[in-house]
């Protein structure tokens, strides 16, 4: 026989294991964060083949379990958001309060593009008074 027999099946034993503990671990992932569990969802989570989930029985009758008690408890509300992400309502008031701020600061700039011409009128017509008021004598 060629090769090295008993290293490889030590590696493929070595690599079974490490599999197991990252969808063990990817699982106990998915309760903690509420996630739904499936055998798509803890693959992925994971970083393991679906057919190895299919394949190891203990992984696999966990996910049925855990997946018969997620579908036999439905949720009473839907798990709050993160505080890294906002509610929907936290959310539409921001942007209302981003668009008031904005029309808000537009509004300002025009009112003081409004007054300095005022000021400048104003100023150009007090000298025109005071130049009237030179020219004509009192009477």
């Amino acid at each position: 026989m060629r090769g090295n027999p008993g290293n490889l099946r030590t590696a493929a034993a070595a690599k079974s294991a490490a599999a197991r503990a990252r969808a063990e671990n990817g699982l106990r992932q998915m309760r903690r964060r509420g996630d739904p569990i499936t055998f798509r969802g803890l693959a992925q989570t994971a970083g393991v083949s679906l057919d190895f989930l299919y394949r190891t029985p203990e992984i696999r009758g966990q996910v049925e379990q855990l997946r018969a008690r997620q579908q036999a408890t439905p949720a009473a509300h839907p798990p709050a958001p993160g505080p890294d992400q906002p509610g929907s309502v936290i959310r539409t008031l921001t942007i209302q309060l981003t668009g008031l701020k904005r029309r808000h600061r537009e509004e300002i700039d025009a009112l003081k593009q409004a007054l300095e011409a005022a000021h400048g009128e104003n100023l150009e017509l007090r000298r025109r008074l005071g130049h009237q008021d030179t020219a004509a004598p009192p009477p």
